[in-house]
C-alpha cells in the first residue's frame, strides 16, 4: 500500500498543476520504461534517468527524441551507451549539429500512442490520482489495452 503522502510529481506550469509523462520506448507497441515529472520540470534530466535505467541497451541503435532532451549532456550520454540521437537542435542553440529529418519524422508514433491514451482514458488526461504510483499503474494499464487492442487487430 503507496503511503497516503508519497511522491506527487505535480508541479507548476502555465496552464496551472500538470505533469509530464515520460517515455524510453522500442516502437508504438512497446515501453521500456516511464517516468514522470513536475509540469515546471525540464525534460532532459528525467530523460536522463530513464537512459540511465535501462540494464541493458534496446534493440535499435538509433534514439529518437525530441527538441525537449537536446542538451549536450543527454546526447552525450546517449552515444557513450552506443545510441546514435536523433534529435534536432532548438532555434535558439548556439550549437547546431546535424540529424536524420527522415528518422525523426518516426517520433510521432510515440505522440500517437501518447495522444490515444489521453483519448481513450480521461483519467490520464486529466490526472485525477494525487499518488505517482496510482497514476503511473493506471498509465501501464492504458499502455497494457493498447498492446491487446493491436494484437488483436494485428494478424
Amino acid at each position: 500500500m503507496p503511503k497516503k503522502n508519497g511522491k506527487q510529481a505535480i508541479g507548476r506550469s502555465r496552464g496551472g498543476l500538470t505533469t509530464k509523462i515520460h517515455c524510453l520506448a522500442v516502437n508504438e507497441r512497446e515501453a521500456h520504461s516511464i517516468g514522470l515529472s513536475g509540469g515546471e520540470a525540464h525534460d532532459s534530466p528525467e530523460g536522463i534517468n530513464l537512459l540511465l535505467s535501462t540494464d541493458e541497451p534496446i534493440i535499435t541503435t538509433n534514439l529518437v527524441m525530441d527538441k525537449a532532451y537536446s542538451s549536450s549532456k543527454m546526447r552525450i550520454i546517449a552515444e557513450i551507451m552506443n545510441y546514435n540521437p536523433v534529435v534536432p537542435p532548438k532555434s535558439n542553440s548556439i550549437e547546431q549539429w546535424e540529424y536524420d529529418k527522415f528518422l525523426y519524422k518516426e517520433r510521432n508514433r510515440i505522440e500517437r500512442l501518447f495522444g490515444w491514451l489521453k483519448t481513450k482514458f480521461r483519467k490520464i488526461f486529466t490526472r485525477y490520482d494525487k499518488l505517482d504510483v496510482v497514476f503511473l499503474s493506471f498509465i501501464y494499464f492504458g499502455l497494457i489495452l493498447h498492446l491487446i487492442k493491436i494484437s488483436v487487430n494485428t494478424p
